[in-house]
């Protein structure tokens, strides 16, 4: 079952990274997908061979059963330990992929990377990379010289927002970064609001 469940979630982390890949720089992003089905592909062998090395009772059977139950735990253990080690630099680059997309945004809805940005503040409850205080920093926000961020920004129970920096209890002032980009890819396709960046619609 754990194998299956591994499968599916790289299986489902390939077929969403297209309608999301604004938000990364290369494919490299993809890296974690493969991992999990790899490892998902070896608990499934590694089952079979302890139920067949249990079934015929095969001393050399269960064995090598436990030889790669160590090998698979030492494995773990080191990419913990390599996780650990470049977690700084997996977070600088997502951080910069990010950055990339929220510099090319523009506020209108027929541009894809705008609507994605607009549809993940507004399903995520994110505004800006590390807060709202990060649109300052933004192409768009410099040539608008209103001092708001996008309406995307705003708290759905706020009727009367308008995204100013001057009322910021009005926004939104979760983090986005690399939490909610990894959520990002998990969205289901079959949410309404997710087809939007498939086939241009508009938000309601």
């Amino acid at each position: 079952a754990a194998a299956g469940i591994l499968c599916y979630v790289g299986a489902y982390v390939f077929i969403t990274y297209d309608d999301y890949d604004h938000f990364f720089e290369d494919v490299y992003t993809l890296i974690p997908a493969v991992v999990i089905i790899a490892v998902g592909t070896l608990l499934f062998i590694i089952g079979l061979i302890g139920c067949c090395a249990t079934i015929r009772e095969s001393r050399c059977g269960l064995a090598t059963f436990v030889i790669i139950l160590l090998l698979v735990f030492i494995t773990e253990v080191v990419v913990v330990v390599l996780g650990y080690i470049y977690r700084a630099k997996v977070e600088a680059e997502v951080n910069h992929s990010i950055k990339k997309v929220y510099n090319t945004y523009n506020g209108t809805n027929p541009d894809a990377a705008s609507r994605a940005i607009d549809y993940v503040q507004r399903q995520l409850h994110c505004c800006g990379i590390h807060n709202y205080t990060d649109w300052e920093l933004t192409a768009w926000f410099k040539e608008a010289k209103n001092h708001s961020v996008p309406l995307s920004c705003c708290k759905a129970t706020i009727s009367n927002c308008t995204g100013s920096l001057a009322r910021p209890a009005d926004l939104y002032s979760e983090l986005l970064g690399m939490l909610c980009a990894c959520i990002v890819l998990c969205r289901r396709s079959r949410d309404p609001a997710y087809e939007l960046l498939i086939t241009g619609g508009t938000y309601a």
